[in-house]
């Protein structure tokens, strides 16, 4: 494979990656306004910002390869984004819609650590070193995102369990509640 190949290859995949990155950007705070969990939400608008850097790093990319920056419709990522979208529709507030919120969104984050892997990749081919740099600081940031993901939703996890404990133990500790003072209402009777 020549290299010119491989550059018009390296730059169809960076504008691919550069709209999927903007359609982050309009996606991310619908999605950080439907989280009930404060730190999901928390999370959603920290990684808003996070992807707001990444738009201009790939812009930076641009102008390193001598290359307008300029768009490729993303249909990967516009269809992560209507899953995402349903999720939010589908479910009812809390935790199941959390969790859905964090399911969609963590396919976003393997989607992007994937394209900036193969991405990188082509850049090392290419020998660009200073693009390397710059797509690998990108794709660590993705998995930090996607670690973070994970963090808040078994936090939603044990927090919702501990709810349903304590609640089990209320249903318990009703009908024994219950059994004495009927106890003693039939003791008092006699």
């Amino acid at each position: 494979m020549n290299q010119e190949t491989m550059q018009e290859l390296f730059v169809e995949q960076l504008r691919d990656i550069y709209d999927a990155e903007k359609q982050l950007v309009k996606a991310l705070p619908k999605l950080a306004k439907a989280a009930e969990s404060e730190e999901l939400s928390e999370a959603l608008t920290s990684h808003l910002e996070e992807t707001k850097n990444h738009v201009q790093r790939v812009e930076r990319i641009f102008q390193m390869v001598k290359t307008n920056a300029k768009s490729k419709p993303c249909k990967g990522m516009k269809g992560l984004i209507e899953e995402g979208n349903e999720a939010i529709q589908e479910e009812d507030e809390g935790v199941l819609r959390d969790l859905a919120i964090i399911a969609g969104c963590q396919k976003v984050e393997h989607y992007e650590i994937s394209a900036y892997g193969t991405i990188r990749t082509l850049a090392e081919q290419l020998e660009m070193e200073d693009v390397v740099q710059l797509l690998q600081e990108t794709e660590d940031e993705e998995s930090q995102a996607d670690e973070k993901l994970t963090e808040v939703a078994t936090g939603i996890y044990e927090s919702d369990a501990g709810e349903e404990q304590n609640e089990e133990a209320e249903e318990t500790a009703a009908p024994a509640r219950g059994s004495r003072t009927a106890a003693k209402t039939a003791g008092k009777g006699r």
